[in-house]
This record gives C-alpha cells, structure tokens and sequence, in this order.
C-alpha cells in the first residue's frame, strides 16, 4: 500500500524503461542497421564490403549507434515453442486501490515466464505477456505467484490459440524510417 499522500502511478517512472531522444540516422547507418537486423552475425568486414566503406568506418559507426541507444544488443531469436515454451498467455491485470502498480510490475518482471509487463490505459493496469509449457504450468504460476503479489486485485487470462509466422518488423521499420528521410 502507498502512503495516502501518493498516487498508485507515483513510482512507476522508477521500473519503467527510459525513453530516449530520437538519433538522426543517415543512408549508412540505416543499411548497416538493416544488415544487423536481418543477421547480428555479420562481421564489421562483410558489413564494410556491403557498404562499400571501411571495417574501422562501420566499427565507429556500431559504437556511436550503441552510445546512442539506437543499437541496445545483439541476440538470438529463439523459437520458444521448440524448446518447450509455445503456450503463449496474455494477462491482464487491475491493481487494487491504493496499491503501488511500480511494485506490482516490479514483482511480476522478476518472473522468468514473463516476457513483457506494459502498463496500459483504459479499464486495466497491466497487461502482461508470458510463455509457459502448458495448462499445468500457467495454474502453477497464476496460484503460486502471480495472485500472491500485494495489491493485484483482479486478471483475467487470455491463451493463444494461433499466431501469425514471425514478421521481420525490424526490417521493414527501417525501410520506413528510410523512405521518410529520403522524401
């Protein structure tokens, strides 16, 4: 519970991800971003020979692209449902009155079946995406943990029942942004 002096909303600023200026990105910068994108593998000289420019050009570029935010990792895609994980669940979730909703994020963030904790507007707080083996699992963890957090007073859980192949967003974001600075 918060002091009465505070809002359910005053500490979520402090685990909310940060938002960041906008970084102009220029032709090279969106090309070696789109080759990053479609293989975080590739080796600053393949990228160079791609570009036509220096593997010590695109190794300060990758720096100056990291130190800005714009590039945040380099990571695997992972399929999930090949390694045990397909049932994808959506949670949603009402706060109780009065209670810390940064507290309540923070809790379910630490939750290793949790992919992704959003607070939204409208009649619900949160909305929370996970992955879980089975219907087994996701009663375990819904009795276990998740309603034993302090403050969460209402969810409701949604199963996916089919998803739509993998999209290459990244890819296809950038040739957006491309298409904008072009025009």
């Amino acid at each position: 519970m918060l002091a009465d002096n505070h809002s359910s909303l005053a500490h979520v600023r402090d685990v909310a991800a940060t938002t960041r200026e906008p970084h102009a990105l220029d032709a090279i910068d969106l090309a070696l971003l789109k080759i990053l994108v479609a293989d975080c593998r590739t080796s600053q000289r393949q990228i160079a020979a791609m570009l036509g420019v220096s593997a010590p050009t695109v190794g300060e570029r990758m720096a100056r692209l990291e130190r800005n935010g714009v590039i945040t990792g380099y990571s695997a895609q992972v399929d999930w449902s090949v390694v045990g994980y397909g049932q994808v669940v959506f949670l949603s979730i009402e706060a109780g009155p009065g209670y810390d909703v940064a507290a309540i994020m923070a809790a379910l963030w630490e939750l290793p079946e949790v992919e992704d904790v959003t607070l939204v507007t409208g009649e619900l707080d949160l909305l929370i995406r996970m992955r879980v083996r089975d219907y087994g699992e996701l009663r375990t963890i819904l009795m276990e943990q998740v309603w034993r957090i302090p403050g969460i007073q209402r969810t409701a859980t949604l199963l996916s029942v089919a998803d739509m192949p993998a999209k290459d967003f990244g890819a296809a974001l950038l040739d957006k942004i491309e298409q904008a600075t072009a025009d």
